[in-house]
């Protein structure tokens, strides 16, 4: 665990657990991640940005757990889900999906299946 990352999760400590699961999962499964942690957002790319990890109220505060993380992905259309708690259209066919995740178990076959797929369309962009 780097500093930056330790600073990062300074304001939700408890939340480190599923950052690290993420990680895990997303080192394990793509590969050749590049992993950099700013002030607002830690941001996973192999070409281009992929997948991030945040803080963002993608909720109601009333909605929102106590200790979570957002996952964010981008793919080529608005993937349908539930659990997919917001999805825009950034630019034409460029869809955002955010994900808020509480507990490790979130972190499952089907959230790590829409992150591949964004980094496949990320490796893909000219």
């Amino acid at each position: 665990m780097t500093r930056d990352v330790l600073v990062f999760f300074d304001r939700m400590p408890a939340a480190l657990p599923l950052y690290e699961a993420f990680v895990q999962k997303v080192t394990a499964g793509i590969g050749d991640v590049k992993i950099r942690v700013q002030k607002t957002q830690i941001s996973f790319s192999n070409k281009y940005n992929f997948a991030f990890v945040s803080f963002l109220p993608v909720r109601k505060a009333k909605e929102r757990p106590e200790v979570y993380i957002v996952v964010t992905f981008g793919l080529s259309y608005r993937k349908q889900s539930p659990r997919i708690d917001v999805a825009t259209e950034a630019y034409p066919n460029r869809f955002t999906h955010h994900v808020l995740i509480s507990e490790a178990e979130e972190i499952d076959d089907e959230l790590m299946e829409w992150v591949k797929e964004a980094a496949a369309f990320s490796a893909a962009k000219r």
